[in-house]
C-alpha cells in the first residue's frame, strides 16, 4: 500500500504525515489492520528495538476531586463505588512503589486527583519523592497532580521528580463538551510549564468518548506541537456512575489504528498504551506492543488492570523484552537534547504546524485514562460490550491489601 510506504519513510526521517494520511490510517479497514500494524512497527523498531518501558502507578489520593471531567471515576458528582482516600504517607507511597519496581517497573508515576496542587501539596509530593529515590536512587518519577501553578513545576523538579504528566486528552474544539471546570488552554500552559521548568513532559490523549476521527487527529497534532517525550493513549473506560458510562465505541482493531496513527505523528516518541487496554484491546493487546514501546504494570489508578506477571509473559511471549533500569528510552537525538519529541525544525513529534506520563484512567484533574468527546459522530460499536472487564481497584494503594505487580 502506497501510503504505508509513505508513512514508514516519514517516520524513519521523523517528518509529519499530512493530515489526510492520519485520517486515512484511522479509516483503514479491519482487513488491513495488520499490514497497519506492519508498517507502523517499522518506525517504532527503527526508534526503540524491541524494547518496552515497564511504568507504574501509585494512586496518592483518590477521588472527591472537584472538577467534572465527564470521563472520570474521581470527578465532582461520581456515583462511581470507587476507593476514596486523603494523601497517602510518604513511607506509605515509596512502600507501593517497591512492589511495582520489583517487578520490573523502571517509573513511578505518583497521581493526585484535584485541580491542581496547593504549596503545601507540593511540599507532600517532594517528600514522597524523596522517599522514594532514598530507598530506589534509579528510579524515575513523574508527577501527575493537575494543573500547576508559576514555580510548582520548578519545586518539583528540584524535588527529583523527573517527568510531569498532563494530558490534553481530546481535542481543543471539543474540550468543552467533557469539561466545564477548566480550559484546554490551561492544560497545554500547564504542559508548557513542565518543559520550561526542565521536567521531561509527558501528555496524550483519550479515545472512545464518541469522537471523530478528526477529533483524534486534532489532538495527536497539537500533541506534536507540545512536543512531549512520553504520549500516553488511554481508551475511555466507561464507568458505572460517571456521565459516559454508556459510551461503548471501541473494537481492538479500532484501538490499533489510533495507536498506528500516534506512532506515525510521534514516531520517536515514548507512545505508552495507558488505561483501558485490557478492556478494550483484549486478546490483541500483544500486537499492540509493535506500535507502542511502553504499558502501564498492574492496576490503574480506580480499576484493576491485568495481573503483572500475565504483563511480562505478554512481552516475552510476543517477543519483546523488558527495557533494563540502566537503557535509555529515548532516541540518543532526544535523549541528548532534552527538548522532548523532536524538538526544532524538521524534527520529531512536535516540531510543525498542527502538533503531552499519564494515562490514568479515571484520575484526577483529567490526565487520565478514558477519554474523548461527548457527542460526536459515532465510530465503530462493538457487538457486546465487555462490561465484565471493568473492575474497580480494591487492592494495593489506599488498602491492607498487597497491589497487583
Amino acid at each position: 500500500m502506497d501510503l504505508l510506504n509513505t508513512l514508514v519513510d516519514k517516520g524513519l526521517r521523523r517528518e509529519l504525515p499530512t493530515r489526510d494520511e492520519a485520517l486515512a490510517v484511522l479509516a483503514s479497514s479491519d482487513d488491513d489492520v495488520l499490514d497497519v500494524v506492519a508498517a507502523a512497527g517499522k518506525v517504532r523498531r527503527h526508534w526503540f528495538g524491541r524494547r518496552v518501558k515497564l511504568n507504574y502507578l501509585v494512586n496518592l489520593k483518590s477521588g472527591l476531586c472537584p472538577e467534572d471531567c465527564s470521563y472520570c471515576s474521581q470527578r465532582l458528582g461520581s456515583k462511581a463505588e470507587i476507593l476514596k482516600y486523603s494523601w497517602l504517607k510518604p513511607d506509605q507511597a515509596s512502600q507501593a512503589a517497591a512492589a511495582g519496581l520489583a517487578g520490573g517497573a523502571k517509573r513511578v508515576c505518583l497521581v493526585a486527583s484535584g485541580r491542581g496542587p496547593s504549596d503545601r501539596d507540593v511540599d507532600r509530593v517532594s517528600d514522597t519523592i524523596k522517599a522514594i529515590k532514598d530507598q530506589h536512587e534509579n528510579v524515575e518519577v513523574c508527577a501527575c497532580l493537575g494543573l500547576l501553578s508559576d514555580g510548582q513545576a520548578e519545586r518539583l523538579r528540584e524535588a527529583g521528580a523527573d517527568a510531569y504528566n498532563h494530558n490534553l486528552n481530546t481535542s481543543e474544539g471539543t474540550y468543552g463538551d467533557i469539561t466545564t471546570t477548566h480550559t484546554y488552554a490551561d492544560r497545554v500552559d500547564t504542559v508548557q510549564k513542565a518543559h520550561a521548568a526542565g521536567l521531561s513532559a509527558c501528555s496524550g490523549l483519550i479515545a472512545g468518548m464518541g469522537e471523530s476521527d478528526e477529533d483524534l487527529v486534532d489532538v495527536v497534532y497539537a500533541l506534536r506541537e507540545l512536543d512531549p517525550d512520553s504520549v500516553p493513549v488511554n481508551f475511555l473506560i466507561p464507568f458505572e456512575g460517571t456521565p459516559l458510562a454508556k459510551e461503548w465505541n471501541l473494537t481492538p482493531q479500532r484501538c490499533l489504528r489510533i495507536l498506528a496513527m500516534v506512532r506515525f505523528v510521534c514516531p520517536d516518541a515514548e507512545v505508552r498504551i495507558a488505561g483501558g487496554r485490557e478492556v478494550h484491546l483484549r486478546t490483541m493487546q500483544p500486537l499492540a506492543l509493535n506500535l507502542a514501546n511502553s504499558i502501564f504494570l498492574g492496576d490503574y489508578l480506580t480499576s484493576e488492570g491485568q495481573a503483572g506477571k500475565a504483563d511480562l509473559e505478554m512481552i516475552a511471549d510476543a517477543g519483546f523484552e523488558v527495557e533494563g533500569a540502566g537503557e535509555v528510552t529515548l532516541p540518543e537525538h532526544r535523549a541528548t537534547a532534552g527538548a522532548g519529541c523532536g524538538a526544532h525544525a524538521d524534527s520529531g513529534c512536535g516540531s510543525h504546524e498542527g502538533g503531552g506520563c499519564g494515562s490514568h484512567e479515571g484520575g484526577g484533574c483529567g490526565s487520565h485514562a478514558g477519554g474523548g468527546v461527548c457527542g460526536s459522530a459515532p465510530v465503530e460499536v462493538p457487538a457486546e460490550a465487555r462490561t465484565d472487564l471493568v473492575a474497580v481497584r480494591r487492592r494495593g494503594a489506599g488498602t491492607d491489601l498487597a497491589p497487583n505487580a
